[in-house]
């Protein structure tokens, strides 16, 4: 999206281009800064600002507002960035697909820019050619909330290309909103994977002194070539300061604030590794190791499949509604796994047509157990399929990769209660 016709008047009277220092004044207030880049996605009468401190501000320019030149910003056209060679070092792939982390910044401007190419992507951390040799590609670029079940499959096949190719590992740069769902996705669709997949992201932008952008990033490389895990993981920070990672298991992983550092946690177990500022890996719980395997793409996905979360008062004509358009169904239930009484006779009816209905519990940590109270017998006798100690997500994908890949509703029970990529742990009493 372009800036609005009064704000490109401004600019354009004041003579300021990107990089140029300039003052706004709306009213009273006055604000002065580095005239930052105007993107498809910004508001048309928002200009950004980088202040002094490092920092941006948005400041919308409403009628009657001036902008004037301050400075000029020193012109250098941008420069074009080699390839990083790192001769003898295992390969390792870095498939970008968007997000914070898959940024660089000019350090003209202070900028922040999507790596719209594999060079760009790669020199933002330079310091990756002192760990391994990167075999970069931008498979897209799009903000993660956009991710959909075609570029989950786009993605699996060339993670499969790469390691087939003989790569030490895949790191996968993604924004965090939704890196658990393709964590899992991946998880279900790539069988004997030869070596790991990292998904990583950044909760802080690239412009910011807090960034973890370039240390989760140099540390999923340090993680791909110095252990000997071969599953899909997501590797982020483990504390609010630097000198600890979290890999956590593509199927277990969820993010649980929304702008910590520390945001992602393992549910129902505990990290797989932990990672210090130098690289130094200590396995934390037992996990596939490398192979010589061929890695096996299985990439097919049921998309009509839905995840409902329970709530009081929810009516029993709009679920059955709503589950009447989906060839399965994931519910987000109370506690062990509950919902109100209205709504089992809509689970039983879905059921008997052949739905598949799994339940989980909004609870996440702990198990879900429909045999304790009358409501979970119910549902059982309904043909509901527990969801044991899966997070809501994970059953959601893993149930969309099981109807896809089975036939008929005994081996679709049998799969969604049998533990293939670690999603479900050994019961246990507490």
């Amino acid at each position: 999206m372009s800036y609005s016709r009064r704000v490109a008047d401004l600019l354009r009277a004041a003579g300021a281009e990107e990089g140029d220092n300039v003052r706004v004044s709306v009213g009273v207030i006055e604000r002065s800064g580095v005239l930052m880049p105007h993107h498809e996605f910004s508001d048309p009468d928002v200009v950004v600002l980088k202040q002094r401190s490092g920092y941006n501000i948005g400041v919308r320019l409403t009628e009657g507002a001036t902008l004037t030149m301050a400075s000029k910003g020193a012109k250098r056209d941008r420069e074009v960035k080699s390839p990083i060679i790192a001769e003898g070092k295992k390969r390792v792939a870095v498939l970008g697909t968007g997000g914070t982390i898959a940024s660089y910044v000019d350090y003209r401007t202070g900028a922040v820019h999507p790596a719209l190419s594999a060079t760009d992507l790669v020199s933002a951390v330079p310091e990756m050619a002192e760990v391994c040799q990167v075999d970069a590609k931008v498979i897209f670029s799009i903000f993660s909330e956009n991710m959909r079940v075609e570029y989950w499959q786009r993605l699996a096949e060339e993670v499969a290309d790469r390691l087939s190719r003989g790569d030490e590992g895949v790191i996968v740069p993604h924004g965090t909103d939704t890196m658990g769902y393709t964590s899992a996705a991946l998880s279900f669709m790539l069988d004997d994977l030869p070596g790991p997949v990292v998904l990583v992201g950044a909760q802080r932008s690239s412009d910011r002194p807090s960034s973890d952008a370039y240390t989760n990033l140099i540390s999923a490389a340090r993680f791909c070539v110095g252990s000997d895990a071969a599953e899909v993981f997501v590797l982020m920070h483990g504390s609010m300061s630097d000198d600890t990672f979290a890999v956590h298991r593509g199927t277990r992983v969820r993010k649980m604030h929304t702008s910590r550092r520390d945001a992602f946690q393992s549910i129902n177990e505990g990290p797989v590794a932990r990672m210090d500022q130098l690289g130094r890996i200590e396995a934390l719980s037992p996990y596939r190791v490398k192979s010589s395997s061929k890695v096996r793409l299985r990439k097919g996905m049921e998309e009509k499949v839905c995840l409902v979360h329970f709530y009081p008062g929810m009516s029993p004509s709009a679920l059955e509604s709503f589950l009447a358009q989906h060839q399965g169904a994931v519910i987000a239930g109370t506690g062990l796994g509950h919902v109100s009484r209205e709504l089992v006779e809509v689970v039983r009816k879905q059921a008997k047509k052949g739905l598949p209905v799994v339940m989980t519990s909004q609870c996440l940590s702990g198990r879900v157990n429909l045999n304790v109270y009358d409501t979970g017998r119910d549902l059982l006798n309904a043909g509901v399929i527990p969801g044991e100690d899966m997070l809501p997500e994970t059953a959601l994908v893993k149930l969309m990769w099981v109807l896809a890949n089975t036939k008929g509703p005994e081996q679709t029970r049998s799969l969604m209660l049998t533990n293939m990529k670690g999603e479900i742990s050994e019961r246990r009493e507490a």
